[in-house]
C-alpha cells in the first residue's frame, strides 16, 4: 500500500484477558490520523478463559468487518513474575492476531515501552502521561475513562508514528532482503 496516496485504516490493541482495550484510527495522506472507535472489551464477567477468547476473536472479527483495517498494531505482553498471567495475556493475544491475519492484515507487535517511547518520547512514561499526549497528538477533545481504551489508541499511534517515520521498517514495507530488493530495484545491480 501506497502511504503517500492512501487513507490507511489501523486497529490497535491493548490485550488483556479482564479488560482488553481496542481502537481504530483512519490516517489520510497529510492530516494528522482521526479515531474512528475506541473503547474496551469488558471480560470480567466471563468465568471460563475459553469463552473470553471467543469474545476477543468475535469482538476483533465485528471491528475488521466494519471497518476494513489495513493494519494491526498490538501491544507485547511484558514479563511479570506471575508466569499464569502470562500465559492467558499470550493466549488473548494470539486470538486478535490470528483474527487479523484470517483478514490479511499485517500485524505489527510492539512492547509497551516502545509505544510509551514513540508517544511520549520517555519509554517509562506513565499511562496519564500517554493519554495525555495521545489526546494531544490526536487533539481529542474528550478521552475515554479508561488507560486501557487510550493504551489501544498509544498503540495504533505508535504504529502510525513508526509507518510514516524515515527510520520505520513499515516505511518501504522492508520484511527481509527479498523485500528490499523487489521494492528498491533501483538499488540493487
Amino acid at each position: 500500500m501506497d502511504k503517500d496516496t492512501k487513507d490507511v485504516i489501523i486497529i490497535g490493541i491493548d490485550p488483556g484477558t479482564q479488560i482488553l482495550g481496542y481502537s481504530v484510527i483512519c490516517s489520510q495522506p497529510k492530516q494528522m490520523a482521526r479515531v474512528l472507535e475506541v473503547g474496551i472489551l469488558r471480560l470480567e464477567k466471563y468465568e471460563d478463559a475459553h469463552v473470553k477468547l471467543k469474545v476477543i476473536f468475535e469482538k476483533m472479527r465485528s471491528l475488521i468487518r466494519s471497518y476494513r483495517p489495513h493494519e494491526m498494531a498490538i501491544e507485547a505482553p511484558f514479563y511479570g513474575k506471575n508466569v499464569q498471567s502470562m500465559l492467558k495475556l499470550g493466549r488473548a493475544q494470539g486470538v486478535a492476531i490470528a483474527c487479523g491475519m484470517l483478514h490479511d492484515m499485517q500485524v505489527t507487535e510492539y512492547s509497551p515501552k516502545s509505544v510509551k517511547q514513540a508517544i511520549s518520547g520517555n519509554g517509562n512514561a506513565s499511562k496519564e502521561q500517554v493519554a495525555a499526549m495521545v489526546q494531544h497528538i490526536l487533539k481529542l477533545k474528550e478521552m475515554p475513562d479508561d488507560f486501557n481504551a487510550t493504551d489501544a489508541l498509544g498503540v495504533a499511534l505508535c504504529h502510525l508514528l513508526k509507518r510514516n517515520s524515515v527510520f520505520g521498517a513499515a516505511k518501504s514495507g522492508y520484511s527481509g532482503w527479498e523485500a528490499f530488493v523487489r521494492n528498491n530495484p533501483d538499488k540493487v545491480k
